[in-house]
């Protein structure tokens, strides 16, 4: 039996982790609408995880459904689907979510979930795609999800799928969900929006240029972010990452960190979790191999 499809694969469970954005620029707009943007992602071992069952009949289903979400318009489905579309593979899968990122919150979770589903099929599968191919199946999903099948933390430029790796500091991470549910739509669309901030180089991110310009807008529509925000402030200089809800700090010192979050928890959903240099997912890929 071929090594990929082992039983003992197929029964690990993937981590699909969480993203925060150290900086967001918005340097212009296409003809299509989409907004230009440079950022820098760094993953967080945060994680959904995933358990990839197979199933004999072809077909592509959820264990369990998000409620709200039609399992055909699961971002894992998807993903799965596509992969047979592209491919021929006449395998089937059931896919089991533990989902523990919170949805919405702009930490890249159904982005996230969609590629872990696409690396570890192509590996359970013996697809033989390559990151590559696997990085431009996962930007017909979503603009996020190229990052998460590149494994890397990422200075990212486009609309977010021209990446280039870079190195940023492990720390503690902070991060802070307010009770709401951003439209990143109608943030992208707001008039007062930031369209055209000049274009800065890696050097100067390291250098301190950190903003994201979609604070003040967000800060504008959405009270409880805002207040979210000021809290945070207390302890470090907070961020938003995305266009929220989520915001987060990092921290040196876990005993920092962990004062902070008793003192937040009570208000607000907080996670402690550590930004990191390698993303998770394969991070675990190299451990079973």
């Amino acid at each position: 039996m071929h090594k990929q499809t082992e039983p003992v694969i197929w029964s690990e469970k993937w981590p699909a982790p969480a993203k925060i954005n150290l900086m967001l620029r918005i340097v212009g707009r296409r003809s299509d609408g989409y907004h230009l943007l440079q950022t820098v992602f760094q993953f967080i071992d945060l994680c959904d995880w995933l358990t990839f069952h197979p199933q004999a009949d072809g077909r592509v289903s959820l264990l369990r459904a998000i409620p709200g979400v039609p399992e055909a318009d699961d971002l894992t489905v998807r993903a799965a689907n596509l992969l047979k579309s592209v491919t021929g593979c006449g395998q089937g899968v059931c896919i089991e979510v533990e989902k523990n990122l919170p949805m919405g919150g702009g930490l890249g979770g159904g982005s996230s979930d969609a590629a872990t589903t696409l690396v570890v099929l192509n590996r359970l599968w013996g697809l033989g795609l390559s990151v590559e191919q696997l990085m431009e199946l996962g930007l017909s999903l979503g603009a996020d999800v190229p990052v998460f099948v590149y494994g890397h933390n990422a200075w990212a430029e486009g609309v977010g799928e021209k990446l280039q790796k870079i190195d940023v500091p492990e720390a503690w991470v902070l991060v802070v969900r307010p009770d709401c549910h951003v439209n990143t739509g109608q943030i992208f669309g707001d008039k007062n929006l930031t369209r055209d901030s000049k274009s800065i180089t890696i050097s100067d991110f390291t250098a301190g240029q950190h903003n994201n310009d979609c604070t003040a807008v967000v800060c504008e529509r959405y009270p409880a972010i805002k207040q979210a925000m000021q809290a945070l402030s207390i302890y470090a200089e907070a961020r938003l990452t995305g266009t929220g809800a989520c915001v987060y700090a990092l921290f040196e010192s876990r005993v920092i960190a962990e004062a902070a979050l008793s003192a937040l928890r009570g208000k607000w959903q907080v996670f402690l979790s550590m930004a990191v240099s390698q993303s998770p997912l394969y991070a675990k890929l190299e451990a079973v191999n």
